[in-house]
């Protein structure tokens, strides 16, 4: 096995009497993508900022880059690319300016880092950009500007927490293109996500928290596999959610309703389809294979969690 870039084992804070984060470990290696999924007050903020050296765990260790956490913290962040959840680009500069200020921040010396910048512009889609102020730029270009901001001292390790919030499909497609190309790169990512179609198509391996536990891990498509009936049957409509308490429960391993919509969860949809085309032809059916969506949902609930 590839030896891991940065490994953390038995982490655990505690605010108060509250455990955030609760003996979590594990490990990622080079060109690997690792996601961290869970609902709000999961732990995935707390775990990230103690990766990062901002936060002091009250138990357990971090080695990053054959380094320790905290102990060599600004030799191990010399080496790490963060791109934050909001953004933190500075207004008054350029998009050139952003990258060369940023980039002596690690003391890298001005004419290498002017040297980087036409590359690093182009891979975010800016050379045409480099003049202009955070303003003038749409969101999937800031955004895209973070991430070239965060490869400014061409890290090993990228941490990326929800990068694509806020970005419409094109912006985030494209960031997902770039993304790719970092891992082809041999670079390694930790990246925290609320959509499961990008937890899919980034990462490697998938950790699921929850009250700061680690519920699962393993690859996106062997968890489901592992949890989860392959099919599902969403119907709704007028009358759907009178299904679930009806005999049609039997045709399927599990029921479950959110909203107005029941979902079947089945080993095999044909006997459920015939019967819903049959008996209830106004209901709007879609049949589909099982994803991480319904993951998530199964192993942390359907109930909306407030931040915190």
């Amino acid at each position: 096995m590839t030896e891991p870039l940065f490994q953390a084992r038995d982490l655990t804070k505690r605010f108060g009497g509250t455990t955030v984060v609760d003996r979590l470990s594990f490990a990622i290696a080079p060109g690997e993508c690792l996601g961290v999924i869970g609902p709000n007050g999961a732990g995935k903020t707390t775990t990230i900022r103690m990766c990062l050296g901002l936060t002091q765990p009250d138990g357990g260790e971090i080695q990053a880059l054959g380094l320790h956490m905290p102990r060599d913290a600004l030799a191990i962040k010399a080496q790490l690319g963060v791109v934050s959840q909001f953004d933190t680009l500075d207004p008054d500069f350029t998009c050139a300016e952003n990258l060369m200020v940023y980039g002596r921040y690690f003391r890298l010396p001005q004419a290498l880092i002017r040297s980087r910048i036409p590359a690093l512009l182009e891979f975010a889609a800016l050379s045409h950009k480099g003049h202009a102020k955070p303003a003038e730029l749409s969101g999937g270009m800031r955004r895209r500007l973070s991430l070239a901001r965060a490869l400014v001292n061409d890290p090993k390790l990228l941490l990326l927490d929800e990068p694509t919030t806020g970005l419409d499909p094109q912006a985030r497609h494209l960031m997902w293109e770039r993304l790719q190309v970092l891992l082809q790169q041999g670079k390694a990512i930790l990246l925290t996500t609320h959509f499961m179609d990008e937890a899919e198509r980034l990462c490697s391996r998938l950790l699921v928290l929850d009250h700061g536990r680690k519920i699962t891990e393993g690859r996106p498509r062997d968890l489901i596999a592992q949890h989860l009936e392959p099919d599902v049957v969403e119907a709704y409509g007028s009358g759907a959610l009178a299904l679930a308490e009806s005999p049609l429960t039997a045709l399927a391993a599990r029921t479950e309703v959110s909203g107005e919509t029941v979902f079947f969860y089945t080993q095999d949809a044909r006997a459920l389809l015939d019967v819903l085309a049959r008996e209830h032809p106004r209901l709007r059916i879609l049949h589909r294979p099982a994803n991480l969506e319904d993951l998530f949902l199964k192993l942390t609930g359907r109930k909306i969690r407030e931040d915190g």
